[in-house]
C-alpha cells in the first residue's frame, strides 16, 4: 500500500508572495484581469506561446478564474509579477503540472513587451526555481521554448537549465506547425550552481 505524497502549499488559500530585488510575484485577482488581457492579448508575447493571443476581456476573466481553481487542485501555481514600486501586473510566472509524488513541475512566465530587455523575465524564473526546489521540495522542473525564441532559451539556460531534446511540429498556431525545445533542470544541479 502507498501513502499519497502530501498535497503542495496545504493550508493556504493562495500563494504567497514572493519578493526579488526589483519585482514582486503575488497571487491574482479579478482586478488583474485587465493587465493579463494587455499582456495575453499582444502579438509579440504570445507569438511562441502555445495558445493564440486573447481577443476578448472574457478570455482574461476565464484565466483568472482558472488560475484560482487550478491553485485549490494544487495542479498550478500562477503569480502576478509586478514591480516593488506598484502594483501593475507586467507579466506571469508559472508551476504549472505539479506532481507531489514525483516531485516535479513545469515552468513558464510570460513579460508585457514594454518590460523586455531589462532582466525581469530572469529576476522572476530565478525566484521560481528557488521556491519550487527550496519550498516545495521539487526534485525536476521542465520548460519548453520554440527554438527561434532565443530570449526564453537564455533566459531558462542563464538558470541552469539543460537542453534534453526537441519535440517537432508540437504546436499547430498562426497557420504553421512550431518546434518545442525541451529543457530540465535538477536540484542536485541547482544545488551545485548555489555552491559556486
Amino acid at each position: 500500500m502507498t501513502t499519497a505524497a502530501p498535497a503542495f502549499l496545504s493550508g493556504l488559500t493562495q500563494l504567497p508572495t514572493l519578493t526579488t530585488l526589483r519585482l514582486r510575484l503575488r497571487w491574482l485577482t479579478p482586478a488583474d484581469v485587465p493587465a493579463l488581457f494587455t499582456i495575453f492579448s499582444d502579438p509579440a508575447v504570445m507569438r511562441y506561446w502555445s495558445r493564440e493571443q486573447f481577443t476578448s476581456l472574457a478570455e482574461a476573466t476565464e484565466l483568472q478564474t482558472q488560475i484560482e481553481t487550478l491553485f485549490r487542485e494544487r495542479s498550478l501555481f500562477q503569480w502576478g509579477i509586478t514591480h516593488l514600486t506598484d502594483d501593475v501586473v507586467i507579466g506571469t510566472a508559472t508551476l504549472y503540472g505539479l506532481h507531489a509524488a514525483h516531485r516535479h513541475a513545469g515552468v513558464g512566465y510570460a513579460l508585457g513587451s514594454a518590460h523586455w530587455g531589462q532582466g525581469y523575465a530572469s529576476e522572476a524564473l530565478a525566484t521560481l526555481v528557488r521556491f519550487a526546489f527550496t519550498e516545495l521540495n521539487l526534485h525536476r522542473l521542465e520548460a519548453d521554448a520554440d527554438p527561434r525564441n532565443v530570449a526564453s532559451r537564455r533566459c531558462l539556460e542563464k538558470q541552469g537549465f539543460r537542453e534534453e531534446g526537441l519535440q517537432r511540429e508540437r504546436y499547430f498556431l498562426y497557420n504553421e506547425w512550431q518546434d518545442a525545445q525541451l529543457f530540465g533542470l535538477l536540484r542536485s544541479d541547482y544545488d551545485a550552481q548555489q555552491l559556486r
